[in-house]
């Protein structure tokens, strides 16, 4: 008994030196957002400001064009998780239910391509959205979603080929096609690995910052990283609203994963489950 107390014990400890070690760097960032110009650059740092300066999350929305590069990051995320959802879960299903010529070696091939390096296959991208005229458009940035990416697409199979074939049969003796049986027995009961999915695919899109780069030249169309980076040069004497604004970039993120975390949890308690 005595070990057993020991050892939560060290695991508690564990689990709040471990939590000390990821908050305290955004506690820094916080104090430091808050700070004016001549506090921020005070050697040695002071860690809280002697006044609070909430204005400065104001002065980032009147100083750059915040506003716009949010909008086009939210249209650029939302596009990207739907078409994730609908391609990953269409394809994933025909893997783990469907009967087709191959299947096991286009799986295998499927899952090879995971281990291309991004940085190779951005050349051929260009290429291709280039003679489509899509440069310098927000497109480029969420198509590619829609065409299942590999991850997505072995993440649905295992979800998919957890669900007791029980319920399939059931779906087929009621004249269900395989159509609608996976619109109202696999998606429904897929919702967990759903929003695992929603949640990776959007905090992807969100924080991207190579492909924004590479395929937007017009400011108007930049997505909030690469906006918040442009914004440095004017920004000069002012970096504390540098960290202010990426601080803003984060609700979002915080936003969809509370909104998604039941179902995140859920996902992982089941994943030993069959």
């Amino acid at each position: 008994m005595r070990k057993k107390l020991l050892g939560k014990s060290f695991g508690y400890v564990l689990i709040g030196i471990s939590s000390l070690i990821m908050i305290v760097p955004f506690l820094s960032a916080l104090m430091n957002s808050l700070k004016t110009y001549k506090e921020y650059t005070t050697v040695p740092p002071r860690w809280i400001p002697e006044v609070f300066q909430w204005s400065n999350y104001a002065d980032v929305f009147k100083l750059g064009n915040i506003g716009g590069y949010t909008l086009n990051s939210i249209f650029v995320a939302l596009l990207s998780v739907i078409g994730a959802l609908i391609s990953c879960s269409m394809v994933g299903y025909a893997f783990a239910r469907l009967r087709f010529p191959l299947k096991s070696a286009l799986f295998v091939l499927v899952l090879g391509t995971m281990m291309i390096p991004a940085v190779v296959i951005i050349i051929p991208h260009f290429i291709i959205f280039n003679k489509l005229n899509m440069l310098d458009t927000l497109t480029p940035l969420w198509i590619i979603e829609w065409l299942a990416q590999p991850f997505g697409i072995f993440l649905m199979r295992q979800a998919f080929m957890n669900i007791p074939k029980e319920y399939e049969e059931a779906a087929k003796m009621e004249g269900c096609n395989p159509f609608q049986i996976y619109m109202r027995i696999f998606i429904p009961m897929a919702r967990p690995t759903l929003a695992t999915l929603a949640i990776f695919t959007f905090m992807g899109k969100w924080n991207e910052i190579l492909t924004p780069v590479i395929y937007l030249t017009s400011n108007e169309k930049y997505t909030l990283p690469i906006g918040i980076l442009s914004l440095s040069g004017q920004w000069t004497g002012n970096e504390q609203l540098m960290i202010a604004a990426a601080l803003v970039s984060l609700v979002p993120i915080l936003l969809v994963f509370l909104f998604a975390e039941k179902y995140f949890v859920q996902n992982h308690n089941m994943a030993g489950i069959k």
